[in-house]
């Protein structure tokens, strides 16, 4: 949770479901079942390990909807190799089916869409309002320098956000080009200057060896999001043409162009000017470290 606040607090977007995984189910719980001489752990993730020519692999789950490869891909081979995801290889509604039949109470439950800490009906605003200082922002036009409006609270907008950036009445439609929390000021514009054809990345973890400079990847940045074709940078990800910005927090799962279910590795995205909020621990893919 303090990572969470912390990352909201200089204008960043947080993560907390990558950051549980890394840190508490993979990290912490994982630990404690390997010490107590447990041979593996089972999640109810829908993801897939397989075994490849090198070893265990993280592969995308069955069910393409719903498939959460992505918020475990900052997981190692040494990690895969004791994980179990037996949901993986079936749909959303198998499940379903298969918990009706043994009399499971969670059947029928609803996905869950919500952060967990968040209270129920509190909201992002509610929580985060509570655990830090929330101050008005000033929407600043990135050509002009002129001030175009304001937004009730500088440390929950997004880069590339368009809700609650573009005015009404028919305007043109603005997006978020750049958050400065600490001048409470939110850089907008049209979507041509939102757009970016490189994604600066930190806290790099793969599943085998680091790939070189140059190596084509998919990227995806977001839990449902589309895959994006680029190549590895020297500090990041370039894009084969000019895509929608990638928050600062937000983890970025890299794919394999030549198979495009097996993750290769994952890091964070940044903004150059400084490394991400730390809950403590060690280097970027060791367990316990948080982004």
């Amino acid at each position: 949770m303090r990572p969470y606040v912390a990352g909201h607090a200089r204008g960043w977007t947080p993560n907390p479901c990558v950051a549980c995984n890394r840190q508490v189910k993979f990290g912490l719980l994982l630990d404690r079942a390997l010490r107590l001489g447990f041979d593996a752990l089972a999640t109810g993730h829908h993801a897939r390990v397989a075994v490849g020519p090198r070893g265990a692999e993280l592969r995308r789950g069955r069910d393409r909807a719903k498939d959460q490869s992505y918020v475990v891909a900052m997981l190692g081979r040494a990690q895969l190799e004791v994980l179990r995801f037996p949901v993986g290889e079936l749909t959303k509604a198998e499940v379903r089916a298969l918990a009706a039949r043994w009399g499971l109470p969670t059947a029928g439950k609803p996905d869950s869409q919500d952060v967990c800490f968040i209270p129920s009906g509190e909201g992002r605003e509610g929580f985060l309002g509570r655990a830090l200082a929330l101050h008005p922002g000033r929407l600043v036009d990135v050509d002009s320098g002129q001030e175009v409006g304001e937004v009730p609270a500088v440390e929950l907008v997004t880069v590339g956000q368009r809700r609650g950036i573009s005015p009404g009445g028919g305007g043109s439609r603005r997006y978020a080009v750049g958050v400065d929390v600490a001048r409470r000021v939110v850089l907008v514009g049209p979507l041509r200057r939102a757009l970016v054809e490189e994604v600066a990345l930190t806290g790099w973890t793969w599943v085998d060896e680091p790939l070189t400079v140059g190596s084509p990847v998919l990227a995806q940045v977001s839990a449902h999001g589309a895959p994006r074709a680029g190549w590895l940078a020297a500090d990041g990800v370039r894009f084969e043409r000019p895509e929608r910005p990638v928050a600062p927090g937000q983890l970025v799962a890299l794919y394999d162009p030549a198979d495009p279910d097996r993750v290769l590795g994952s890091a964070v995205a940044t903004d150059r000017r400084a490394g991400p909020p730390s809950a403590g621990g060690g280097p970027a893919g060791e367990r316990g470290d948080d982004a």
